[in-house]
């Protein structure tokens, strides 16, 4: 063997070998990910095709009936409402901080983006009740009571959710309007191109990705979230986690803890379609942007 094809040989072992114990470093992490994720998921699939102690698939059914498909409808056009309207007034927020001279401002924005974006829970949904609820400081001061104004409805819980939905949107969004190269623009300009132009042909194609991204994480965001809305509106707005808590804890109908699980599942089938659509978005933008 000439010495040539010896080095050839032994690098490609050499590899092979490097590429094998690479593998092993995962190994925790895919224990980790197993004992986590897999084992409630096994749980959930056991629970869901099981009543009276055989295997049915009743809960299923029962799942996608009546109160529940009607609480599964009403988070699922909450949580629309909400990854639009926040994609959107995220998106401009985010093009005002980008363009804004102002290097403490843009600062100032994005660190309180980061902190809102985790803002939620029982804490959000006090601030909320205590500013614009009944007896809120605004509700008293403006006088929104007397005008109709109530915060503990579809739409007074779609506007809490928008105050972390918003942030979080621009923590996606940043970074994409960063990625935009000044010399796209000149170059554009340089065409005849006016502004409009150059965002309708240029920049919105390379941003669509991520905004459609931004739009589903907020919609998965909204999906999920339950304690806000269990502190705020209790049973008054129809919603999937609420009725998973419901049904856990016996509120409905004794014994129906395994619809809570089915419910789950029918959860976890929905998030796996949005991270399924949200992940390959985010790799088409990574690739523009790079």
């Amino acid at each position: 063997m000439s010495a040539p094809s010896a080095v050839r040989t032994a690098s490609a072992s050499g590899g092979r070998r490097t590429k094998s114990k690479s593998w092993l470093a995962t190994v925790p992490l895919l224990a980790f990910v197993a004992l986590i994720f897999g084992v409630p998921l096994v749980i959930i699939l056991g629970g869901t095709f099981k009543r009276d102690g055989a295997f049915s698939a009743a809960n299923i059914t029962e799942s996608v009936q009546g109160a529940y498909l009607t609480a599964m409808i009403g988070s699922v056009k909450l949580s629309a409402l909400v990854a639009v309207v926040g994609a959107l007034l995220g998106t401009f927020l985010a093009q005002a901080v980008v363009t804004s001279r102002f290097r403490l401002l843009r600062e100032a924005v994005l660190t309180a983006s980061g902190v809102l974006s985790n803002f939620g829970g029982i804490p959000l949904a006090f601030a909320w009740i205590a500013t614009l609820g009944n007896s809120g400081v605004i509700t008293k001061a403006l006088g929104l009571d007397s005008a109709g104004w109530s915060l503990y409805n579809f739409w007074g819980l779609a506007l809490v959710y928008l105050y972390f939905s918003i942030p979080l949107m621009v923590v996606v969004v940043v970074p994409a309007l960063d990625g935009l190269r000044q010399q796209w623009r000149e170059a554009a300009q340089n065409n005849g191109a006016n502004t409009w132009q150059y965002w309708r042909h240029v920049g919105i194609p390379v941003l669509t990705p991520t905004l459609l991204g931004g739009v589903v994480l907020l919609f998965g965001g909204a999906f999920a979230a339950y304690a806000t809305a269990a502190a705020m509106v209790g049973g008054t707005v129809p919603l999937v986690t609420l009725q998973i808590a419901n049904a856990l804890s016996g509120n409905v109908l004794i014994g129906h803890e395994n619809v809570a699980l089915a419910l789950s599942l029918d959860m976890i089938i929905i998030a796996g379609l949005v991270m399924a659509v949200y992940l390959p978005l985010q790799r088409r933008s990574a690739r523009w942007l790079r």
